[in-house]
This record gives C-alpha cells, sequence and structure tokens, in this order.
C-alpha cells in the first residue's frame, strides 16, 4: 500500500482564552490531496483550531507541523514565507466593500507575489474567475453581488495565489441549499484541478458528505470520532449519530 504523504499534523494542541480553555490536546493529521472535514458544535474549537495553525492565535502548547515544519517556532517573516502556500477563506467571505472583485483579486496577488507582471495579473484573474464560473462579474462591487456570488468571489481571491493548503471556514453558511450544493460542488472541482490539500469546518452536513474523504468531530477541545461520512453515520456513540440526525 502506497504511503500518504502528511502536510500537516497537529500533536497535543492546546488553547485558553482567559479561563476558557478552548481546545485541550487536539490531534490531526491532513493528507496530501485530502479533504479532512472538522465537524463539532459551536464554541468546539475547530476555527481555533485552523487559526492556530496558520500562526493567526498563538498555541499555548502542543505541535503544529505545516510541510514537515513546526509553525509554533518560526519567526514572524518565516512564518509570512509558509502562509503564501495556504488559502484562506473566511466564514464572511472577506472581501474589501471599497473594492472592485478586479480590484480584489488584483490586491491579493499583489500581496503574494511582488513584481508580478500586469500581463500575468489578467490572465490569473481572469483564470480564477472562469473557475468560479464569475468571470462577467469582474468589475462589479461586491455591494452588488449576492451571497453565493460573493462566496465564489471569495473562493477564486484564495485559488488565484495556487495554494497547496486551502482552509475553508464554514464555507456554505448563509447560503439557500441549492448554492451551498454548488459551493460544495466547486470546492470539490478545485480540489481535483489544483490537487490541494483542504481542512473544511463546516456545520452543514449536505457539505460534508459531498466535500469529504475523512471527518473529524471535536468534543469538549478534543478529536470524539474520525471516519467517513458513511462510516460516522453507521456508529452506535449517541453523540456522533446527532451530528447525522
Amino acid at each position: 500500500m502506497e504511503k500518504k504523504e502528511t502536510i500537516i499534523e497537529i500533536t497535543n494542541l492546546h488553547k485558553k482564552f482567559g479561563d476558557n480553555e478552548v481546545l485541550k490536546g487536539i490531534t490531526l493529521t491532513v493528507y496530501k490531496g485530502e479533504n479532512l472535514v472538522i465537524l463539532g458544535r459551536s464554541g468546539s474549537g475547530k476555527s481555533v483550531t485552523i487559526k492556530c495553525l496558520v500562526g493567526l492565535v498563538p498555541a499555548d502548547e502542543g505541535e503544529i507541523k505545516v510541510f514537515d515544519t513546526d509553525i509554533t517556532k518560526l519567526k514572524k517573516t518565516e512564518l509570512n514565507t509558509l502562509r503564501v502556500r495556504i488559502g484562506f477563506m473566511f466564514q464572511n467571505g472577506a472581501l474589501y466593500d471599497s473594492m472592485s472583485v478586479r480590484q480584489n483579486l488584483t490586491f491579493t496577488l499583489k500581496h503574494h507575489t511582488k513584481d508580478i507582471e500586469k500581463e500575468a495579473i489578467e490572465t490569473q484573474i481572469n483564470e480564477a474567475l472562469e473557475n468560479v464560473g464569475l468571470l462577467e462579474a469582474i468589475d462589479k462591487m461586491p455591494a452588488d453581488l449576492s451571497g453565493g456570488m460573493r462566496k465564489r468571489i471569495a473562493m477564486a481571491r484564495t485559488v488565484i495565489i495556487k495554494p497547496e493548503i486551502i482552509l475553508y471556514d464554514e464555507p456554505t453558511s448563509g447560503l439557500d441549499t441549492i448554492t451551498a450544493r454548488e459551493i460544495s460542488e466547486l470546492m470539490v472541482s478545485i480540489q481535483k484541478k489544483y490537487q490541494t490539500t483542504s481542512i473544511i469546518i463546516t456545520h452543514d452536513m449536505a457539505c460534508a458528505k459531498s466535500t469529504s474523504d475523512r471527518i473529524l468531530i471535536v468534543k469538549d477541545g478534543v478529536i470524539n470520532a474520525e471516519g467517513t461520512y458513511e462510516e460516522l453515520e453507521k456508529s452506535d456513540d449517541e453523540w456522533v449519530k446527532s451530528f447525522f440526525i
């Protein structure tokens, strides 16, 4: 059997905010080309885990290896160099409202790729928007876009830097069922096209089913269950079953 290449490895991750211990020893591995979904109730530490993973929130204890490098030991400049290889899609899309779609994408490209040629910018913007089916929205402002379109543009902005890892934080939240399904399908097509490795934080079980290669369930700051959607759906554990009702 072919040995899987480990891209992310978190060991015994702890994080407290004041007296609130959110992460109590999270340990997980993500393999190259895998879509890993993390489920859990609100406040269980799902989003904190991926924020620790990119150094947005410092870990109190534990090891976080990304591309075989422990990010908890990196200086800020070294961390920034590593972050260029990671795309982060925030829950609200986080587009700059004062910029057009074209300007949003240009800003991201210039931030990540210094001295990039104007022609290369235009080519990469067009490719990213074609990937999400929204080339016609290139000169629109975020206020003129629907919720689903904003998510698609946020996804275009995430993939335009050709990241090796994509972290999705509630990618389908606030969307109707059909639009949520389209976003889930888009995530799978991006994974196949770019061979990305992804962690997907979601409450949306339809999204979890269609995008996941493997699922982890977080309870009380630790991993409580692991398996494929089909395996976990058949679990006898009452807590695990509660997600599939």
